[in-house]
């Protein structure tokens, strides 16, 4: 089992930053590849990044390329995504995801494990 914590969420107006963490424990994280996902109220869960196991590969959607960056520290059991040029559009419940294999990362079902989301708003 994998427990997983978000925070950092929270209200930021348009072209803010946020730094949004994940703090996992139970079994070896570092042994599974970490994402981020984003659900707009009334919508289905989306993609927005990935890391690898070992934080080598990353890969991120194409509405957050330039502005996040995901990051991991196996160390300390922590997956961050730093947000910067916040858009209205990113308003969301942001969630992190585990999973055991390292492929299909941008695909929700996928995930063998989640926490239980972190609501960020921004403002225009």
């Amino acid at each position: 089992q994998v427990q997983l914590v978000e925070s950092g969420g929270g209200l930021v107006q348009a072209g803010g930053s946020l730094r949004l963490s994940c703090a996992a424990s139970g079994r070896t994280v570092s042994s599974y590849a970490m994402g981020w996902f984003r659900q707009p109220p009334g919508k289905e869960r989306v993609f927005v990044a990935a890391i690898s196991r070992s934080g080598s590969t990353t890969s991120y959607a194409d509405s957050v390329k330039g502005r996040f960056t995901i990051s991991r520290d196996n160390a300390k059991n922590t997956v961050n995504l730093q947000m910067n040029s916040l858009k209205p559009e990113d308003t969301a419940v942001y969630y992190c995801g585990a999973r055991y294999l390292p492929s299909e990362l941008t695909i929700t079902r996928q995930y063998d494990y989640w926490g239980q989301g972190t609501q960020v708003t921004v403002s225009s």
